[in-house]
């Protein structure tokens, strides 16, 4: 282009894509047909006098991310781009991706399901905007107190304004009698009875580790003696599952105050938060086991996904 090409070029780019004028509008301005305007707007983006770039506002990986949804066929994927490898940075930064994502997704008819887990707890604490819709505990209670599974539920009640169904219980109790006698309580009934009208949920996943798995800590150490020949890829919800996303089905499993397999299969769509390359493993037995259909994690288990399902589709 020469000078006065190159002039009017800019002038047309500028009108176009920084004011947001119509073709016709600005072809009415400098004395040409809306067709040249068009013609001068290919060739700018072919000479480079524009560039489009697309950039996506949060820290998500967006490649990363759609390679993963496609790879194991989920409804979302979110690949977190972490600012730290320090496990706090690591929850707080997956946490606020699945508050953003539930503020997204989650409707006033929804019934939302959660589970409890570190990184549940940092999701809840970023959430400011939820629609009226009921939350119901999905496990019971274990953690710290003022950051356990019934306090989560508190907090996203707190933001959505909608009604709360917790469990005042403890996830493990000692024996089956005992389990069932708290599984008849109208408080917990209230909260169980509501498991097959739940439409989204939000779950943790954890590595079978004490520092990876809060199930792990609230076990005994005879329970956990009895688990010691088990070959344990992850726990969800209490359940503990082998590498093919398989449920045990133990004595442990009716100890617990937790949602089933199968009810969790049968929500329209689980989420899963869970990040980290130790946690790998743990979060592509969930995905195999089909109890989650969306996923939001970071770029190292992202990767380390995407490296194990190739293995097995091979």
């Amino acid at each position: 282009m020469g000078p006065a090409e190159l002039q009017r070029a800019t002038t047309v780019a500028r009108r176009y894509f920084v004011e947001g004028k119509a073709k016709t509008e600005i072809a009415d301005e400098l004395g040409i047909s809306r067709y040249k305007v068009a013609r001068i707007l290919d060739e700018c983006r072919e000479q480079g006098i524009v560039r489009i770039e697309i950039g996506v506002p949060t820290a998500v990986d967006s490649e990363l991310s759609e390679q993963l949804r496609v790879a194991f066929g989920l409804q979302h994927a979110l690949v977190v781009k972490v600012t730290s490898p320090d496990v706090v940075t690591l929850r707080r930064e997956l946490g606020t991706a699945a508050a953003e994502l539930l503020t997204e997704i989650v409707t006033e008819d929804d019934v939302l399901g959660v589970s409890w887990g570190r990184t549940l707890d940092a999701m809840a604490r970023a959430l400011t905007a939820l629609a009226p819709c009921s939350i119901v505990q999905m496990t019971g209670v274990t953690g710290a107190v003022g950051a356990n599974s019934a306090d989560l539920v508190r907090q996203l009640a707190a933001v959505s304004r909608g009604p709360a169904y917790p469990i005042y219980a403890p996830l493990v109790v000692s024996d089956e009698r005992t389990a069932n006698a708290l599984y008849s309580q109208p408080g917990i009934a209230a909260a169980t009875s509501r498991f097959p009208s739940i439409t989204k949920a939000a779950v943790a996943i954890g590595s079978w580790d004490p520092e990876g798995s809060q199930f792990h800590a609230a076990l005994t150490p005879a329970m956990l003696a009895s688990l010691r020949h088990e070959d344990i890829a992850a726990e969800v919800c209490s359940m503990l599952l082998t590498e093919d996303g398989t449920p045990l089905d133990g004595d442990i499993s009716r100890l617990t105050i937790s949602i089933g397999a199968d009810q969790l299969r049968r929500i329209p769509e689980v989420i899963a938060v869970a990040g980290g390359a130790s946690k790998a493993r743990a979060i592509h037995s969930v995905l195999r086991g089909g109890l989650a259909r969306s996923v939001v994690t970071d770029e190292s288990a992202a990767r380390l996904l995407l490296d194990s399902h190739a293995q097995i589709t091979e």
